[in-house]
């Protein structure tokens, strides 16, 4: 009994090694124990790392407050902290390498994305692309990838030949891309290494992807300016004058000593900021590539500012009387209207009226890109100048631009606005003459219900001077959409080669 009792305790020891004898008198033996069940000690499993996204810059930044973080096109960023427009970033390498700061997030791509490819142009119309290829910064055999236009979902790639630009459809198939059947690539960046080899059928070897001089407009400022748009008068200066409208004078400016900046100034009393701020609550959110950008607002004094972006060459109507047909051909006049019905089409979608589209109020800047500006203001500015038809009391209309069931019933709607687009089409191929050359505001207001339509201007191609009929229906209903205005318009040069095999056997 006693060998089993010893033969007992020596087991339960073993098991429990804080066991002891009962018969024992000694001080326990405090042990540590290392499989505490309550209190398991932990364990480090092996992880796999977590990659921190890592975006590359594709255009030039400079700062323009303190907050905001300064880097170059192919510097390496990583967003600490995403929000829609403005990202809190570190800079990886480059001149912004350990800094951290505010930046455009249209400004930047992840790395190993398409996006980030240099030439990668997704959006660019094809006349765009000929543009951007034939300029100086570019030489032979520069190209780019781009959208095509004539077939949602393809893609096209555009090559500088000898001062030309080529154009090929990109196909694509389960098994990856091909400009020539004989020949495919499982993706875009195989084909552009493969013909940056050798020509193989293309009209020459791929060089250069074109260069991106033009850096996209940022939404608002800075950060801080996105919702906060009410701005001090002192962070702005105003440098000269570019001219003046009916809404007011428009100088350029920079604003805190940074950015170069448009401003606006309205008329003293013609406005009543309230009026005016619940409307640029509204404007502000329209955002497309054809619209002016509204930044930022003065309203707590009078006169008020508008800040917008800076259009080079000021408005399109100063820009074509200027030129007389010096520089601009038919097809760049074209190209215009359908740049104003791309912006106009955006404010149709948005069910937004514009309620004064005229040449003087789209402004133009480098390559000739044509923005809608002053959408909205019509409606609540009061209009004074001797261009306007009061057709009731205390209703003014700029009549030469505008619709009849606008003029006599004060109905205004995005057909009416398509009116004054075939208005502004007589205008861009007259290079700024002013409508109804020969009339009276009084007699076109007796005129047009009556069927009188202006004649074709002199070398209009018929084609327009069509589209411009189409504009002046008597039933708002019958008058196109904007949509339909402008790939009408775009379709003057859908010329993409319809494939390589058929343009380019050998």
């Amino acid at each position: 009994m006693a060998e089993f009792r010893e033969r007992l305790i020596l087991c339960c020891q073993s098991t429990f090694p804080c066991f002891r004898d009962p018969a024992d008198s000694s001080p326990p033996i405090i042990v540590k124990r290392n499989d505490d069940f309550t209190n398991p000690p932990s364990r480090e499993l092996p992880t796999t790392p977590v990659e921190k996204p890592v975006y590359i810059a594709l255009y030039d930044y400079t700062a323009r407050t303190e907050h905001d973080l300064s880097f170059n096109a192919g510097d390496k960023l990583e967003p600490l902290k995403k929000e829609e427009d403005w990202w809190y970033a570190r800079g990886i390498t480059g001149i912004s390498a350990n800094k951290e700061g505010y930046i455009p997030a249209n400004y930047v791509a992840p790395i190993e994305s398409l996006d980030a490819e240099p030439w990668y142009f997704p959006e660019t119309k094809r006349l765009e692309a000929d543009k951007m290829l034939m300029s100086q910064e570019n030489e032979n055999g520069a190209f780019l990838i781009r959208n095509c236009e004539s077939q949602a979902g393809e893609l096209s790639l555009s090559v500088l030949d000898n001062g030309k630009v080529k154009h090929y459809k990109i196909k694509r198939q389960d098994n990856g891309y091909f400009v020539s059947r004989i020949r495919s690539f499982f993706t875009l960046k195989e084909l552009v290494e493969h013909y940056s080899r050798n020509e193989d059928g293309l009209c020459v070897r791929l060089a250069e992807p074109c260069k991106k001089t033009m850096a996209p407009e940022t939404h608002g400022l800075s950060y801080n300016t996105v919702d906060h748009w009410e701005i001090s008068r002192s962070s702005l200066k105003l440098l000269k004058k570019l001219g003046a409208g009916q809404f007011g004078e428009v100088y350029e400016g920079i604003w805190n000593d940074s950015t170069a900046v448009a401003v606006k100034t309205l008329k003293s009393g013609t406005m009543d900021p309230k009026d005016f701020l619940r409307e640029a609550q509204i404007m502000k959110k329209l955002r497309h590539s054809k619209l002016i950008q509204l930044y930022a607002v003065c309203t707590t004094e009078e006169p008020i500012y508008i800040i917008t972006e800076l259009m080079s060459h000021g408005s399109l109507l100063e820009y074509l009387q200027k030129d007389r047909g010096a520089s601009l051909k038919m097809s760049d006049q074209i190209e215009m209207g359908s740049q104003v019905a791309a912006g106009m089409a955006y404010l149709e979608l948005q069910n937004y009226i514009h309620r004064d589209l005229a040449a003087r109020n789209v402004l133009v800047g480098d390559n000739n890109v044509c923005k809608v500006a002053d959408f909205g203001l019509a409606r609540v500015f009061q209009m004074e100048n001797e261009n306007v038809y009061e057709a009731k009391e205390g209703t003014k209309f700029p009549v030469k631009w505008t619709a009849p069931e606008a003029i006599n019933e004060n109905k205004f709607t995005i057909k009416s606005d398509v009116w004054s687009f075939g208005i502004l089409l007589y205008e861009i191929v007259t290079f700024g003459q002013t409508p109804y050359p020969t009339m009276t505001n009084f007699q076109v207001v007796q005129q047009l219900p009556k069927g009188y339509r202006m004649p074709c201007p002199l070398n209009c191609p018929k084609c327009l001077y069509d589209i411009m009929s189409d504009c002046w229906k008597d039933s708002p209903a019958d008058r196109p959409t904007f949509e339909t205005l402008q790939w009408t318009l775009e379709d003057f040069f859908d010329m993409d080669i319809s494939s390589y095999d058929d343009a380019n056997r050998y």
